[in-house]
């Protein structure tokens, strides 16, 4: 008698799943669109009104430099990809931090 509890409840589970495409299946665009705009752990949707408000960034070209490092700082980064992207983050991280505290000079 236990082991036809088990297979109800494997069979209860398969049912659900079904029944949860059937259900979502049957959803129309807008009810699946309401549903993804009601969940706070989605991003927004990026619909017409998204792209019309959108500010286009473009990255300012880098200047390219020589600059001395401890060999094993280089070491640590170079074991990244694009380590030099990662160091101008850090160094940008920096350079906002002590704007933001008012400490450049």
């Amino acid at each position: 008698m236990k082991g036809s509890s088990t297979r109800k409840r494997k069979s209860d589970e398969a049912d659900r799943r079904q029944n949860d495409w059937a259900r979502f299946d049957a959803q129309t665009d807008e009810q699946i669109e309401a549903a993804i705009r009601e969940d706070p752990n989605l991003p927004p949707l990026l619909d017409a009104d998204w792209f019309a408000s959108a500010n286009l960034v473009v990255p300012q070209p880098k200047e390219q430099i020589s600059i001395r490092l401890d060999r094993e700082v280089l070491e640590h980064f170079r074991q990244y990809p694009r380590y030099q992207t990662r160091i101008n983050a850090i160094l940008r991280a920096a350079m906002e931090y002590e704007k933001k505290k008012g400490k450049a000079g």
